[in-house]
């Protein structure tokens, strides 16, 4: 996602407060003076409680070397060790006065990530389903996408209307680095609903698994970036995989397959522009910017390719079919599924290191292609099965690469 490229900005920050503070460190005489001495302290001491008990270092001026321009109020200061306390936890009865409890969301916060990863596939497999459900009565993909965006901005508008995110200031030049996201984003956005139309909601996910092997493309032969062996070599299975499901998808048709095509170059280009666009702009408030952006994008084509086939008869025949009300309410609650289930992907991605959010991206197209063949029944052959099965598995495989090999570089940019 195009807020995911700012999230990832955010390491540089964190390594720097950490340079900060040890070089404020370095500079100080009596920390440097203190933590010698710390080091001094032996691993000794008795066990009560299930806590260990060190003896306080007896320190004075002498044994902390300081200058003599800082005052000693006594003539013995007492160092205890800062771990002996912080071992202690209000679980296990600490005698520490005013000592706050542990929140929340630290107590618990494997099952509040688990939380997140549970709404982000619920969101994602019920606005596939009821996408698809839609096509098959209204098959207008344009204008489909600009109500996904509308209801998205909408929702987005109220938000910051009530201070739930606060706005974040936009300046000319952010903007000028944020279209191109958004035009992308807008383009990839439609011609991806363009091939949910037209091919089984399953296929039209196996083809957006080669987005990977875009992704690699364009940053070894545009950015100049050196693509590892392992990382071509992992993408194999994922051209086989979808080469196999395509000579043999029973839905198949050429418009699905080059739109999802396109939908993969254009979100490649869209994670280009997205490290380019590098910002502190929380990723609430990027991913609502960038929905704006695209929904100005998106409406010119839907009124120039269905608007006269929508005032002709497209309106009237959808709400012959399902009726007004259920017509309406289908529109409003795909483009809140749509926004929501972005915006949730995005909060997770902020919550986990890349290899836990690429993998659970894998299993997310998963779920949404088992599901979608549940749901409608879709025929598929033994061969597109198979095929199905190796790119997903393609998929997987260059998503764990690809995260270890970011963690790697994390790590050593920190250390």
């Amino acid at each position: 996602m195009a807020s995911a490229g700012a999230i990832s900005g955010t390491g540089s920050g964190i390594s720097g407060l950490l340079c900060l503070r040890r070089c404020q460190q370095a500079r100080d005489p009596v920390s440097r003076s203190v933590m010698a001495a710390s080091r001094s302290v032996s691993g000794g001491g008795s066990v009560i409680w299930g806590r260990q008990l060190r003896p306080a270092l007896i320190l004075d001026r002498t044994a902390l070397s300081l200058p003599a321009n800082i005052p000693v109020t006594e003539k013995q200061d007492i160092l205890r060790p800062a771990s002996a306390t912080a071992s202690s936890s209000p679980a296990e009865g600490s005698d520490s006065a005013g000592e706050a409890p542990v929140a929340f969301t630290v107590k618990y916060k494997a099952l509040i990530t688990g939380s997140f990863f549970f709404l982000w596939y619920f969101l994602n497999v019920i606005f596939n389903i009821l996408n698809k459900k839609i096509y098959n009565y209204f098959p207008y993909p344009y204008f489909v996408s600009v109500i996904h965006l509308f209801v998205g901005v909408v929702y987005c508008l109220v938000s910051w209307a009530i201070g739930l995110p606060k706005r974040a200031p936009i300046d000319s030049n952010l903007l000028k680095l944020l279209i191109p996201v958004g035009v992308c984003h807008a383009i990839g956005h439609v011609t991806s609903n363009v091939s949910f139309a037209a091919v089984a909601v399953s296929f039209a996910h196996t083809i957006k698994a080669l987005e990977p092997f875009f992704n690699a493309a364009a940053s070894q032969f545009i950015l100049g970036q050196q693509i590892p062996l392992t990382l071509w070599l992992s993408l194999a299975p994922v051209v086989i995989g979808v080469s196999m499901a395509s000579l043999t998808e029973l839905s198949f048709n050429w418009t699905g397959f080059i739109s999802a095509m396109i939908s993969n170059i254009s979100f490649t280009y869209r994670s280009i522009y997205s490290k380019k666009a590098m910002t502190d702009m929380d990723s609430t408030n990027l991913y609502a910017y960038i929905s704006i952006i695209a929904l100005f994008v998106c409406i010119p084509p839907a009124i120039i390719f269905e608007g006269p086939q929508l005032l002709q008869h497209g309106f009237n025949d959808a709400i012959a079919k399902v009726g007004s009300a259920k017509f309406i309410n289908d529109l409003f609650w795909v483009g809140m599924f749509y926004h929501l289930y972005n915006q949730v992907a995005t909060n997770t991605l902020e919550r986990v290191a890349p290899l836990t959010h690429a993998v659970g991206n894998v299993l997310k197209r998963v779920f949404v292609i088992g599901f979608s063949i549940i749901v409608f029944g879709n025929r598929i052959s033994t061969q597109t099965g198979i095929g199905t099965v190796i790119a997903i598995a393609g998929v997987a495989i260059y998503s764990y690469i690809k995260a270890k090999m970011e963690e790697e570089k994390r790590v050593c940019c920190l250390n």
